[in-house]
């Protein structure tokens, strides 16, 4: 099965988590980098367009700014990251040149994809950079980003440029084989899982907890990050990152790591960003005549299902869609501002114009922008 999926892969998504090329107390590990290259030119070797989300630069600067540990404060990450990420750029460069490969660096924030044009815009420059044959390196905008605009870890933001750039594999790479059924660090009869067939709310329960002092990702950041490329009809194998030879080896089809097979419910482009790069701004209620219409029929979202509003928030928002015990099941985007739902909820569509004097169309969300999760 395995080498049926990877054949067709011809654009893939690698992620170098920050435990693989970073240790806890000299920062960069140059020769990891080195060798990570030669096997990243050997994947260029089979005909395969490689983009990379590097994290390390946070780590890489700490020890010029004599911190010890993950920095503490926002402006102690954001100094590292200030001069941690150009030694990272020139580490890669250094190491992809033996190979004669060319790297560009591209840093992005959460709002650089939020924002349909520039989400559009940066898949432009992917795509020229892909078609000139230089491989990007992609990461978090650490020097800027706040937790506002943040993506929150690398997992997830290498599972949003794999969406970006409409990849067909995602490769994760981290400091263990795998996932396993039980904590390897902690139990010594712990059994790596070679296939995911769909990720389950057991199998996130076990995940265990986030990473250690270096990075910001656990084994549950890298699972929402295969749920989310599932999603989009796009599979995921993680691996280890620190063994040599394994990441040729994950993409020539070989049994190594975790293969988590793609969703069997694939959503659009457009729903996957609405869904999992917009951030929510506030959410709606609804009663559960509303939620039954919405789960088995893929309705609008009118106004008369609607029996709370939260949050400030302007026509053209994400929001979350709640049932009545306050469970988010969907996401959309309103046609109404938060004000102006508090208006009009409960009441019928025909009297939206004489309630507000005015009417953008009969539905709050439109089936077309709401994504059921």
């Amino acid at each position: 099965m395995r080498r049926e999926i990877l054949k067709k892969v011809k654009r893939v998504v690698i992620k170098i988590g920050s435990r693989v090329i970073t240790s806890a107390n000299a920062g960069l590990d140059a020769a990891v980098i080195g060798r990570l290259a030669a096997e990243v030119a050997g994947v260029r070797a089979m005909n395969r367009e490689v983009i990379m989300v590097s994290s390390g630069a946070v780590a890489a600067g700490r020890k010029e700014l004599g911190i010890n540990g993950k920095p503490r404060t926002i402006p102690q990450k954001q100094a590292a990251a200030a001069v941690g990420q150009s030694r990272l750029m020139h580490t890669y460069e250094e190491a992809f040149e033996l190979y004669n490969h060319k790297v560009a660096q591209i840093l992005l924030t959460r709002d650089d994809l939020a924002d349909r044009q520039r989400f559009l815009n940066a898949r432009a420059t992917l795509d020229t950079l892909l078609d000139c044959g230089i491989i990007p390196i992609i990461n978090e905008n650490d020097t800027v980003v706040v937790d506002e605009i943040k993506f929150g870890d690398n997992d997830n933001l290498s599972a949003l440029v794999t969406n970006l750039i409409e990849a067909d594999l995602l490769v994760i790479l981290t400091d263990i084989e795998g996932l396993f059924d039980k904590d390897p660090r902690t139990s010594s009869d712990a059994r790596l899982i070679p296939l995911v067939r769909s990720i389950t709310r057991e199998i996130e329960r076990g995940a265990g907890g986030a990473g250690s002092m270096v990075g910001t990702g656990g084994m549950v950041t890298k699972l929402a990050a295969a749920k989310k490329v599932g999603r989009s009809g796009i599979p995921t194998i993680i691996v280890n990152g620190k063994t040599p030879g394994q990441l040729g080896k994950a993409i020539a089809g070989e049994d190594v790591g975790t293969l988590f097979l793609a969703a069997r419910e694939v959503l659009n482009r457009r729903k996957h960003w609405i869904a999992y790069t917009l951030r929510p701004r506030g959410r709606v209620t609804v009663d559960s005549g509303a939620a039954e219409v919405l789960h088995q029929h893929g309705r609008s979202l009118l106004p008369s299902g609607i029996s709370q509003v939260e949050g400030e928030f302007q026509r053209g928002a994400c929001v979350r869609v709640c049932g009545p015990d306050g469970t988010e099941f969907a996401r959309g985007i309103t046609d109404y501002s938060h004000q102006e739902i508090a208006k009009i909820l409960g009441h019928k569509s025909r009297e939206i114009e004489e309630i507000l004097g005015y009417r953008y169309g009969d539905e709050i969300i439109h089936r077309d922008n709401l994504v059921m999760l």
